[in-house]
């Protein structure tokens, strides 16, 4: 069934490549792998080959990928993406040897991929299980492990239908699961060679704080005067405006916020939002009242009076959340919510919508009360409010961020002495 089902699939990305750019470049990528595999695999090298589905993953994937490189430079890194937004954004990383997407997982196309990487050492992250490569990977006697997963009782391997498909769990070596449920239902289908070591994710966040970028146009946005006056031993300025950050929006999203900002001009406003396209940068600008500037066309002096900085480039939303009094994420009144971990580690509340059930990190934060769901625009000026009128109560959420982060790194650590045992 497994086998019909990867062909009646492979017919529709063929199908689907000729209107959508996105299918297309997952299938032309696809289809050049195993040249590149042919090109650049060293014959002579150790390959430790790693696999993460998208861009999420391999954020979980890369402290142990950069510990890996750092401590054990014997081994090369073959880094594999499924999907165009993990690919295209880092096929230049440097910390992987070779980068590639995987090949769809038919027998043949694992067969020839094996046989081309011969891996010593594989890692699938989080929710990648390929039945024909992790077939093959165990007939080989390749150890395989896999990093941050996390299971619930209403996936298939834990329904009757799903019985037979769950042999393919019993293809890992190991697995190093977030949570204490997740090796409760592996044990319960009889696989007990779990360790819940957490999420490799908290020790990239801390990695992400540790190497924030100094952002001087932010800074002068949110203390109102050039960069460097506000760190002046001899400041006196007071205390400093209350700031929000809205990062990864969407407009469901925007459409909550905003309002509220429009009305309250005691605070300042920085919104990055998901996509960055003109047209939804103008429905933004178009919904915001008060000054905003952008941020590829602020200097010191346009953004420092400006209420609101809207951030149309990427790679600066991870440095921006320092700068936050209170940090919204996204994503929450759609498909699911994005990073919070990457507002909580800087110490701020964190606010997201309701479609966070599946999303471990968010509802730790929920229980620790530095995260704050709500469902509509009432639920946010509610929150709003009560911030507003009790700055106490920010620091108390904020701290509650910090140390639930803070808590919960260490899970790299954790799975590199484990696989040291064995090698």
């Amino acid at each position: 069934m497994y086998q019909f089902a990867i062909y009646v699939y492979l017919l529709g990305v063929v199908i689907a490549s000729l209107f959508n750019k996105k299918v297309r470049k997952m299938w032309r990528g696809e289809n050049q792998a195993l040249d590149i595999l042919r090109k650049q695999v060293d014959p002579n090298a150790k390959y430790i080959w790693v696999h993460a589905a998208s861009l999420g993953e391999f954020e979980q994937g890369r402290p142990l990928m950069e510990r890996i490189r750092k401590e054990h430079p014997e081994y090369k890194i073959l880094l594999t993406f499924f999907s165009p937004s993990g690919y295209e954004v880092r096929k230049n990383y440097q910390g992987a040897d070779i980068i590639c997407y995987l090949p769809l997982d038919t027998i043949r196309n694992a067969r020839r991929f094996l046989r081309t990487v011969r891996p010593v050492m594989a890692f699938f992250i989080k929710y990648e299980f390929w039945y024909n490569y992790l077939h093959i990977l165990r007939h080989r006697g390749v150890p395989t492990y896999s990093v941050s997963s996390i299971f619930r009782p209403d996936q298939i391997f834990f329904r009757w239908y799903g019985r037979n498909y769950a042999n393919v769990l019993k293809c890992f070596t190991r697995f190093f699961v977030q949570n204490e449920e997740s090796k409760r239902l592996l044990a319960n289908i009889g696989i007990t060679d779990v360790e819940v070591v957490g999420d490799t994710r908290f020790d990239r966040v801390l990695e992400i704080k540790e190497a924030a970028k100094e952002l001087p146009i932010v800074e002068a946005f949110v203390h109102g005067v050039p960069s460097l006056e506000w760190q002046k031993e001899d400041d006196t300025s007071g205390q400093l405006p209350m700031v929000f950050v809205a990062g990864s929006s969407w407009p469901p999203d925007e459409d909550i916020f905003i309002p509220y900002f429009n009305q309250h001009k005691d605070w300042k406003m920085i919104i990055a939002p998901h996509v960055i396209g003109e047209d939804h940068l103008k429905q933004i600008i178009s919904k915001t009242e008060g000054k905003v500037v952008r941020y590829t066309e602020a200097t010191l002096e346009n953004v420092a009076n400006a209420n609101v900085l809207i951030i149309d480039c990427f790679g600066l939303l991870s440095s921006i959340y320092r700068y936050g009094s209170v940090a919204y994420v996204g994503g929450g009144f759609g498909v699911g919510i994005h990073n919070t971990l990457e507002a909580g580690v800087w110490g701020v509340p964190v606010i997201f919508g309701p479609n966070n059930k599946h999303f471990a990190e968010a509802q730790g934060l929920l229980q620790c009360g530095g995260g704050l769901e709500i469902h509509n625009d009432g639920d946010f000026c509610r929150i709003m409010q009560v911030f507003t009128e009790h700055p106490e109560d920010i620091a108390r959420a904020g701290n509650s961020s910090a140390s639930y982060v803070n808590n919960q790194c260490g899970a790299t650590d954790k799975i590199l002495d484990s696989v040291r045992k064995e090698c």
